[in-house]
């Protein structure tokens, strides 16, 4: 039997970032905050899963990881809702859906982080180094803060994030 990880998502998703690119497994790691071996072990569970396929690089099937997130993701990979930390926002609270739920009252959910900049309330990322990585690229910290929304937001943030996510997924 087969076990999908949460960093194994964490790796599809950076993968629809990288549109293609071939990228060896340091390289993806590097980006990611993994070593190349975790990465590799994330990359054949996805095959396995049908989530990603090889061709000249490693590509995400588009439609299966948008089904897998949209109905599976929030029972799968429940996320741990804690303490008020110090962090990077994710959820509702990133961009693109702050712009839309920005003046909520409600204290932001971030991703605990020593260089985070945002006082609110810890919200477990895909993976550890996910804030790390998120600085590093945008398009990739808007991806995890919509899936973050998915797992973790109400229902009128889930509907916003699954629209979002279902345009960018889309095959182009």
């Amino acid at each position: 039997m087969m076990e999908l990880k949460q960093q194994d998502i964490y790796v599809a998703l950076k993968l629809v970032v990288l549109k293609g690119e071939p990228c060896s497994m340091q390289r993806i790691g590097e980006a990611l905050g993994m070593s190349a071996s975790r990465v590799h072990e994330s990359i054949h569970r996805l095959i396995k899963a049908r989530l990603i396929r090889k061709d000249k690089a490693y590509r995400p099937v588009l439609a299966n990881l948008k089904e897998f997130i949209v109905h599976g993701i929030r029972f799968a990979f429940v996320p741990d809702i804690g303490e008020p930390t110090r962090g990077m926002p994710t959820a509702s609270f990133a961009p693109p859906l702050n712009l839309e739920f920005g003046e909520a009252s409600d204290q932001a959910h971030v991703w605990p982080d020593p260089e985070g900049e945002v006082r609110g309330i810890s919200f477990s990322p895909l993976h550890k180094s996910a804030p790390k990585a998120a600085r590093k690229d945008h398009e990739f910290y808007e991806l995890l803060a919509m899936v973050d929304a998915i797992r973790g937001g109400r229902a009128r943030e889930r509907k916003m994030a699954i629209e979002q996510l279902s345009r960018r997924l889309s095959a182009p």
